[in-house]
């Protein structure tokens, strides 16, 4: 029997967190107390704001529904195990999906798991080998989990750096924000020594260490994480306007492309035109627009316009080639 009412409640969630309808007297023999005394279990969760759901009949059950506001979730040990797998895979790669607030999940997840489970999710990430990888460099899984803990508890951060030309730095910053751009993680900080904000390579980054010292977070001169690295990055790179033609409506581009990239004009009900200042290379970028899986048409610059064609023929004649095969 569980007489601890706080340690029954939390075994009670846990069942209920299971995808299924539980009847009244399996959970009162689960929990070893009455059917009253579930009934009144299911009314303190009820009040803690998890929407259960009870249905009538002759032993009556009980379900958790989706609510309004996501309350907090019990694991068991190969639920946590997995989950942060799941996270620490994804984390180490800009990838498409996988950004700040995965990486803060990530955190809040790694502060709470006992030793016993963190050793059990290190032994699993290293025996396991992904069969694909972000084009971007990969990026300790903890380098993500100090810096979001960092920008969410608004804590001074201090970690070793590495610029483009190896010159090795210490700094000490306010962090921002964490930025995905899709290939690298960035972090846009306001760097104290320098007295001006930085965006910063993470996978550049080494020995970061939340320092303790609390701060009240800075004005952004753009308001915008993302359009200050953007224009951070235009300002070290190379760049070049990107104007791109889409047969789509706005939203429907706008839903599908990186938010680094801008928003889309509309033109009509059914295309759209970006138009914005990019940098990096050509070749990337016509991978990227196919990706998209959307008609358009690149207008300029004349380099990508060519690149896109080129990448279309070549797609069209390894087509070409399977189908002659199969022939």
């Amino acid at each position: 029997m569980t007489t601890d009412t706080p340690a029954r409640l939390l075994t009670l969630l846990s069942l209920l967190q299971t995808p299924r309808e539980w009847p009244g007297g399996e959970l009162a023999a689960r929990l070893g107390v009455s059917r009253r005394t579930v009934r009144r279990d299911i009314d303190r969760l009820r009040e803690l704001g998890y929407p259960v759901q009870a249905t009538k009949g002759a032993d009556g059950g009980y379900r958790l529904v989706a609510g309004k506001a996501m309350p907090p979730l019990v694991l068991d040990d190969e639920e946590a195990v997995a989950i942060a797998v799941g996270l620490r895979a994804g984390a180490g790669h800009a990838v498409e999906g996988v950004d700040e607030a995965s990486v803060r999940a990530l955190a809040k997840l790694e502060q709470v798991l006992p030793s016993r489970l963190r050793h059990r999710v290190a032994t699993l990430q290293a025996a396991v080998t992904p069969l694909t990888h972000g084009d971007g460099p990969g990026i300790p899984p903890e380098t993500l989990t100090v810096m979001a803990s960092t920008v969410a508890g608004r804590e001074r951060l201090r970690f070793a750096y590495r610029a483009g030309d190896g010159t090795e730095t210490r700094r000490l910053t306010e962090p921002y924000r964490l930025v995905s751009t899709e290939r690298r993680w960035y972090l846009v900080a306001y760097d104290l020594d320098r007295d001006d904000w930085r965006t910063f390579r993470v996978d550049r980054v080494s020995e970061p260490f939340a320092t303790g010292a609390r701060f009240t977070p800075r004005e952004l001169p753009t308001g915008s994480a993302a359009e200050y690295l953007r224009r951070s990055v235009q300002r070290r790179n190379d760049s070049y306007e990107l104007v791109v033609a889409f047969a789509a409506p706005a939203r429907t581009v706008a839903a599908r492309l990186p938010g680094w990239l801008g928003a889309p004009e509309a033109v009509d009900d059914g295309s759209c035109v970006l138009r914005t200042t990019v940098s990096g290379s050509v070749e990337w970028m016509a991978v990227r627009l196919a990706m998209l899986d959307l008609d358009f048409r690149v207008r300029q610059p004349e380099e990508l316009v060519r690149c896109v064609r080129e990448l279309g023929e070549r797609m069209v004649r390894a087509a070409g080639r399977v189908t002659a095969r199969g022939g």
